[in-house]
């Protein structure tokens, strides 16, 4: 869609919510993607019966209605979007978009206009509001005169509305010119079965099939699955969800590797939510060899006339190729199956873990699926880079046989999956590369000995891990628990009375600390390895007699903060909830590798902050000083 024209900041109407996102529009039609990924709408050109705009508060709003009857509101352009919408529309796809205009005035009172599947109340020739018809659960008569309809209530649409639309009441007198009708059948029942004709109302009423006794692992339980003509039900024993076709993105049937179970996972925008927790992904697990037979509670004519070819009146086979049929043929959701990957045991994935989870992690044609617990979907387009990372820091013959893959993405937020095995290396690397993905230590490990690559490409189950070797001889060849000798302790430095920075001190020994380290291991290298020091025999005396630790003055000054202190109580919080997995040592390593990466300009201001906390300190410190002077010069002599 080069040819054409982008919208960023563009919102979906309708009960899904009202979700921001890409809105494209070329000569061959028309998308929008949801921002940071989910649902996507593409309408072909020849698809497109009218087009309308309409300004409506703070925005313009764009109405396409398909030959389907379907009928999309994208809402957020600008005055001057509508007009170079307007030409292009004219110029290269040869619509012509009609203006409607919005009725503000507050009247309840006006007729009503069924255009597909969508119902609009119009106060003359404006409009006040519209809703879709296929929302409408049940419609009833109320007497002669009034019409109610009743809308879906499900939980995908509370998971994101605050307020949700329940019922509506329509008042028709039996004068009404516009739903003429007579004695035996006043205006309000010829109102009512317009709607009835539209709407799929009565398909709560039966299942068209029923599955029992579905073990779902999230949200977990076993549920009774009832697929409808326009939702799906999962009744369980303690909880019940209704989930409408329309928040249905995509299936994936992904069998389980030397398993007899097949995962089957239905992936919701918006998700279904279970008190305050939101399933974006329904995880479900058929047993592999199962077979079963359904026969569809639909009539033929239904079938003929709105199922053909997606539809058959009985089916047969394997139970989750049964299931993943049929909801896709009620829904119209695509079926995502395994990609081309292969593991060292033939299977689809690969065994890993994630946030202490253990699962599997497959490696799809347009994404990577971790399932089953957390269910977590990362498109390619998402990805920033990948990078292999030598597996944990145990033993030799541990991390050699293992190693972890961190997938950064392109909002800043990583996912670590650890503890893959060292052989499933090549085939993943492979299919990676072939994906043109970036590896960010790709240049890093191969050509360099004692990379990360170099250590994964080796078939040698006991190669030594060079991370750990360089580790070791760095620290010298004798270990000794043993304190070392040549660190003397400042007899005045016995560390501030007041100090708690608590654990924010873990971050300053995995920063500004390191240099310091590393300088005193070289200098410590290159002297004579230390000897174990005899305890003297006045040693076990001495120590009965040492004078007790001096007590910690409550009333002296707390000691000034260093800049990456400030650093890392300002970015703790935003790193914590980006990742909420990482451990507190690992949020330690990760902010003193950012603080060592900013330039002096981006630490200026924690410079600032730590010379201002300085200057209180010297103050504070020669106000201290003075009045313990005063104290004792004011003491009485001791006689």
């Amino acid at each position: 869609m080069a040819d054409g024209h982008h919208f960023n900041n563009i919102s979906l109407g309708g009960r899904g919510g009202n979700n921001p996102g890409q809105f494209k529009l070329s000569s061959g039609g028309l998308a929008w993607k949801r921002q940071g990924g989910g649902k996507t709408i593409e309408v072909e050109k020849s698809d497109i019966t009218s087009v309308t705009w309409m300004a409506i508060p703070r925005s313009y709003q764009l109405g396409v209605s398909t030959k389907e009857g379907l009928f999309y509101r994208f809402f957020g352009f600008r005055e001057q979007d509508i007009s170079s919408l307007t030409n292009f529309m004219e110029k290269n796809m040869r619509i012509t978009p009609e203006e409607k205009q919005l009725s503000v005035g507050g009247h309840n009172w006006g007729g009503i206009e069924i255009n597909g599947n969508m119902l609009s109340f119009n106060v003359g020739s404006k409009e006040a509001f519209e809703v879709s018809l296929a929302d409408v659960a049940q419609t009833q008569m109320q007497g002669k005169t009034d019409v109610v309809l009743e809308f879906h209530v499900d939980d995908t649409t509370g998971a994101n509305e605050k307020d949700s639309l329940m019922d509506l009441s329509f008042h028709v007198p039996t004068s009404n010119t516009q739903f003429p009708g007579d004695e035996n059948r006043p205006s309000a029942q010829v109102l009512w079965q317009s709607i009835l004709n539209k709407a799929d109302v009565g398909s709560s009423e039966e299942a068209v099939v029923t599955f029992d006794g579905i073990a779902i692992l999230t949200p977990r339980g076993r549920y009774s699955v009832e697929l409808h003509l326009s939702f799906l039900r999962l009744q369980g024993q303690a909880n019940d969800f209704k989930i409408q076709y329309s928040s249905i993105l995509r299936l994936f049937v992904l069998p389980k590797s030397n398993n007899p179970h097949t995962f089957v996972v239905i992936t919701l925008d918006p998700p279904i939510r279970k008190g305050q927790t939101l399933y974006p992904h329904i995880v479900i697990q058929f047993e592999t060899e199962a077979v079963v037979q359904r026969d569809l509670t639909l009539s033929e004519e239904v079938l003929a006339e709105k199922y053909k070819d997606r539809l058959e009146s009985s089916y047969q086979g394997l139970i989750h190729e049964v299931f993943s049929k049929v909801l896709r043929g009620i829904s119209g959701a695509k079926v995502t199956r395994p990609s081309t990957f292969r593991s060292c045991q033939d299977g689809y994935a690969v065994k890993s873990s994630l946030k202490a989870e253990d699962g599997l992690l497959y490696p799809l044609e347009k994404g990577f699926f971790f399932l089953p617990k957390p269910p977590t979907l990362i498109l390619h387009e998402e990805i920033e880079y990948v990078e292999f990372e030598r597996h944990g820091a145990g033993g030799a013959s541990i991390s050699s046989h293992y190693f972890d893959l961190l997938v950064k993405l392109k909002n800043d937020q990583e996912h670590l999956f650890r503890n893959i095995q060292r052989n499933e290396y090549h085939n993943l690397f492979n299919f990676i590369s072939g994906k043109h993905l970036k590896i960010l230590n790709l240049g890093d490990g191969q050509g360099r000995a004692g990379g990360v690559t170099a250590v994964l490409q080796s078939t040698d189950d006991d190669a030594v891990d060079p991370h750990l070797e360089r580790i070791r001889n760095q620290t010298g060849d004798d270990e000794s628990d043993e304190e070392d000798e040549d660190f003397v302790a400042d007899k005045d430095d016995s560390g501030s009375p007041t100090d708690d920075s608590g654990e924010e001190g873990s971050d300053a020994s995995l920063s500004g600390g390191e240099k310091e380290k590393s300088s005193k291991k070289e200098a410590s290298s290159s002297k004579a390895p230390l000897k174990k020091r005899k305890p003297k025999s006045g040693d076990a005396e001495g120590s009965e007699k040492r004078k007790p630790k001096k007590k910690k003055d409550p009333n002296a000054p707390k000691r000034a903060i260093a800049p990456f202190m400030y650093f890392s109580k300002a970015e703790r919080a935003n790193l914590k909830n980006s990742n909420p997995e990482l451990a507190t040592t690992e949020i330690a390593k990760k902010l003193g590798e950012r603080w060592q990466k900013m330039t002096a300009e981006e630490k200026q201001p924690y410079i600032e902050q730590s010379q201002v906390d300085k200057k209180r300190y010297a103050e504070e410190s020669a106000a201290y000083r003075g009045a313990a002077a005063m104290d004792v010069d004011s003491a009485p002599a001791s006689d």
